[in-house]
């Protein structure tokens, strides 16, 4: 075995956000007073990673909690631990592994087997932040459920998650963030929306919606299990379409509106919280990105995409399952809109790189030429299968946000890929790195993502948020479960894809 120091700076965060403080030998860096829920902490000068250097080691030696601590376990993730561990003779690969793929449901589920009716309820923390986001949670168990027919247990945590999402979209579709509890006291309370005690926020992003969908459709199609459709998904289904069309803003400005009293522009919308003015031509409008962020044109294009194919799926099991043809005809006829305006608007003629997809546009002629890490991205379009990977519009759009020409790209000595305004300058996301590899059909391409990942980590095995491109120790959020389960899902799929060999000769 060989132990690695983890720096004194693995928890950095950009200078504005940092504010004084000392606890327990470790340096503390926090966000603003109006950011308490983003609290980072650096890890101590002393705490050491130890890293198998014999794959015999790899299942006993890693980051794993002790397994009494683990707060769920599945036989079939186990197992598929040990298969891939198995075939991989790349030792620290392989620890890499064991220690992200399980991530999820080693810390952030807490699974209840019953509630008051009788059902599973699963409640999903993000990670280091204890609420649980929508498109995070629809997210980080997407990548088990192609395990759960080998596994009751686990699919049953899954139908709890899909059902405890239903009810959140119930209580309030336009948010994106969810309390376990009620907390009248929560951070966000004092937001100038219309709060209520169960959300956590209340950022309204189309994609918080898309990835409920996502996960119910996955789960269905590969369980045959359609328990879960009952008049809680009936009635998410009417709060997504009404919600979709209200921010198609035909006539008016919508319901929605948000204010926050902050230092950070893109936590708050401008124009007394409308966010910009938009022309009504049949895209949805997303008041925040995936990233959290506002918006800056509020038709937001991969957003849009994503919801063009999610709304195909509502309407697959509207009318399969519930024998109800007029809601999937809305839903249908919404997608078709939708994507009409999406060819007529959404596509950009680039002097450099010909057709591409605009990131977010107006409807008035304006367009947003970037790409940001989280997902939905224009880069991560092929991986939801919002657009074939070789489609010629997507395929410009790939080079064009892995370049220079894209304002939140950085590249440096440790690493390159995709940020975004949410963290700044010189900070890519491993997630934009993850995402170019699952979109790639190019065996150096998808080498170089997976060595760049592995380089990456600063010794702790795990993903993170973001690293600072020139030096990897300085990264954001030590724990951040999507993250860790997203890497593991990429490695199944390269396996799986033949790749072994490819994953085996990194050094």
């Amino acid at each position: 075995m060989k132990k690695l120091s983890i720096s004194q700076s693995l928890m950095w965060r950009p200078a504005r956000y940092i504010a004084k403080g000392l606890a327990l030998g470790c340096t503390l860096f926090c966000l603003s007073a109006t950011a308490q829920a983003r609290t980072l902490t650096l890890s101590n000068v002393d705490e050491t990673s130890t890293i198998p250097t014999v794959k015999a080691d790899v299942l006993k030696v890693n980051n794993r909690p002790k397994e009494a601590e683990r707060l769920f376990r599945s036989d079939a993730v186990e197992k598929q631990i040990k298969d891939i561990v198995k075939k991989l003779t790349n030792v620290r690969l392989a620890w890499m592994f064991v220690n992200c793929f399980p991530n999820t449901i080693d810390t952030t589920v807490h699974y209840t087997e019953s509630d008051a009716d009788g059902q599973p309820d699963t409640f999903v923390y993000t990670g280091d932040i204890h609420a649980m986001w929508l498109r995070d949670s629809g997210a980080q168990v997407f990548p088990y459920v192609k395990l759960a027919p080998k596994d009751k247990h686990l699919q049953r945590m899954l139908a709890g998650v899909i059902l405890r999402q239903f009810k959140c979209i119930n209580i309030d579709p336009y948010a994106n963030a969810f309390n376990r509890e009620p907390n009248p006291d929560g951070d966000w309370q004092k937001d100038l929306t219309a709060m209520k005690p169960e959300l956590h926020e209340r950022k309204w992003e189309i994609d918080s919606l898309c990835y409920v969908i996502r996960l119910a459709y996955e789960y269905w199609t590969v369980t045959g299990d359609a328990s879960i459709f009952g008049d809680s998904w009936i009635h998410a289904v009417e709060n997504i379409l009404a919600t979709f069309h209200d921010q198609q803003r035909k006539g008016n400005k919508g319901k929605y509106r948000f204010q926050r009293r902050t230092e950070r522009q893109l936590d708050t919308m401008n124009n007394d919280g409308w966010g910009a003015p938009v022309k009504p031509v049949g895209l949805i409008a997303s008041a925040f990105r995936p990233s959290d962020d506002a918006t800056t044109l509020l038709f937001l294009v991969p957003s849009n995409f994503m919801a063009v194919t999610q709304l195909g799926h509502a309407a697959e099991i509207l009318t399969k399952v519930n024998q109800r043809s007029d809601l999937a005809a809305q839903c249908t006829d919404l997608a078709a809109e939708v994507r009409a305006a999406l060819q007529k608007y959404a596509i950009h003629q680039h002097p450099k790189y010909g057709p591409i997809y605009a990131f977010e546009v107006d409807g008035f002629g304006n367009q947003m030429l970037m790409d940001d890490a989280n997902v939905p991205s224009l880069l991560a379009m092929a991986y939801l299968g919002d657009v074939p990977v070789d489609d010629p519009i997507y395929q410009n759009t790939r080079r064009f946000v892995w370049s220079e020409d894209n304002p939140y790209f950085f590249r440096g000595k440790a690493g390159e890929g995709i940020g975004g305004p949410h963290i700044g300058y010189d900070m890519p996301w491993p997630m934009s790195i993850m995402m170019k590899a699952f979109t790639s059909t190019d065996d150096a391409e998808i080498k170089t993502c997976i060595k760049m990942l592995m380089d990456t980590d600063a010794g702790t095995g795990f993903m993170h948020e973001s690293f600072h491109k020139d030096d990897a120790s300085k990264f954001t959020r030590k724990w951040f479960a999507w993250q860790n389960t997203l890497f593991g899902e990429l490695i199944i799929k390269l396996v799986n894809d033949g790749k072994l060999d490819l994953l085996n000769s990194i050094q």
